[in-house]
């Protein structure tokens, strides 16, 4: 046979470089192609959202405006300073009202915030491994316990261990001394303005030590970890790096409990007394609250000032709950600004 030479094969096609050949390229279908309106939409649902946000702060604003116009009119700002509250004589006022909801609410700062302060250091830098997360769970369920629990709790077996050895001594040891005397004044019968601020920094304390806790773990473990290689002790550790490092969530947790604080009804309720009287500044006299005031007596008020009155505090409560927030809000921006500078 005659050997064929590659020459003989010149009209024959040459066959493929798949090596260099190219696949044609198809790109993937784009959503924004199939689906130009979902940004819009998306855009458009989220404005909306913001803006029935707005709505219903207004709505709120004026519907209590409108309610409280008939006692805004007749008393003015003279309702802040009055502690006259007598239905029968159609008189109000709402001093003893405000002077409770921001004594127990300090109260209750008072006593959570350095609790808070020390289950969070614990948590965070001295509890052993095994004890952290059943400590922090148990302390996040007590924020789960209903408030009218924690009230009858406080009513029925509280009060009762209040009264025989806190009150009770307090009052033997401070009898005649001038001004310390009258400040733990009163029947020590386990209700009053104490009763309800210790009542509410139990309630606030798991919020607080909450948020404590979580924004100390977010301290960069490198910052810690340099400041114990140079021989610093826990207190400075915590004091030095922690908490300049942490200070804006310190803040805003602290802001968040007295938000609570200043909103709680039902438990305040039952321990605070509910006297419509400021007889004196003691902690231990019995007084009434803006919630506990209107929890006991909107469903009875009748048309006219009385539910004009009731309605004013719960404007003023509104007002006091806005003006706690935008002081945070200044604070926060001002920390950070501070913080923004030095770095």
């Amino acid at each position: 046979m005659a050997a064929i030479l590659p020459t003989d094969l010149g009209d024959a096609p040459a066959p493929p470089d798949r090596k260099n050949q190219r696949q044609p390229m198809t790109n993937p279908p784009s959503r924004r192609v199939q689906a130009p309106w979902a940004d819009a939409a998306f855009a458009l649902a989220a404005r909306a959202a913001a803006v029935l946000t707005l709505c219903l702060l207004l709505g709120i604003i004026g519907s209590l405006v409108v309610g409280a116009w008939p006692a805004i009119h007749e008393y003015g700002l003279g309702f802040f300073t009055s502690t006259a509250w007598d239905p029968v004589q159609n008189q109000y006022g709402g001093l003893v009202m405000i002077y409770g909801t921001l004594m127990t609410s300090f109260i209750a700062l008072l006593i959570a915030v350095p609790v808070s302060f020390g289950i969070a250091v614990f948590l965070t830098e001295l509890s052993p491994a095994w004890l952290k997360r059943p400590l922090g769970i148990a302390i996040e369920l007590l924020a789960a316990v209903p408030s009218i629990v924690y009230g009858m709790w406080g009513l029925l077996v509280f009060g009762p261990i209040l009264s025989e050895y806190v009150q009770q001594p307090l009052q033997a040891w401070t009898e005649g001394v001038p001004y310390l005397g009258a400040f733990f004044s009163g029947p020590p019968v386990g209700i009053g303005i104490l009763s309800a601020g210790i009542i509410l920094a139990i309630m606030v304390i798991p919020f607080i030590a909450s948020v404590m806790r979580d924004v100390f773990e977010v301290t960069p473990p490198l910052l810690k970890e340099s400041a114990y290689g140079l021989g610093s002790t826990t207190w400075e550790v915590v004091y030095k790096v922690v908490l300049p490092y942490t200070k804006t969530g310190v803040v805003g947790g602290i802001m968040l409990g007295l938000g609570r604080a200043l909103g709680e009804t039902m438990a305040v309720t039952f321990v605070i007394g509910n006297m419509n009287q400021l007889n004196s500044l003691s902690v231990f006299e019995a007084a009434n609250s803006i919630t506990s005031a209107l929890a006991n007596e909107f469903a009875e008020a009748g048309e006219g000032l009385h539910q004009a009155s009731l309605i004013y505090l719960g404007l003023i409560l509104f007002f006091i709950t806005f003006v706690v927030l935008a002081f945070s809000k200044v604070l926060l921006a001002r920390l950070k600004k501070s913080e923004g500078a030095r770095s």
